[in-house]
């Protein structure tokens, strides 16, 4: 199994005083994503693990969005550091 690089943005300090931000969760919730990728590429039937992706998806679509109708500009940069698609607008 290859281990994949996962992202820190932010510095140690920041982590310790920003863990309930919204900018901070969106990044966990993104390492999150990317370790449970990893796992279902090499254990394909793991449907727990597939529900437990899709759910973790869907809570930052919403973070994504409620972020976007906060703080646009704040938006875009950590979509360019995460290097995650933007959402589509309805």
């Amino acid at each position: 199994m290859v281990k994949k690089s996962f992202i820190s943005i932010i510095s140690h300090d920041e982590k310790e005083e920003n863990k309930g931000s919204v900018a901070f969760q969106i990044l966990s919730l993104t390492n999150r994503i990317r370790k449970l990728t990893s796992h279902l590429e090499l254990h394909r039937k793991d449907y727990l693990s597939q529900r437990g992706l899709r759910k973790i998806l869907g809570k930052r679509q919403r973070m994504l969005s409620y972020l976007s109708k906060k703080n646009r500009i704040r938006y875009k940069e950590l979509i360019n550091q995460l290097d995650i698609r933007e959402s589509k607008t309805r």
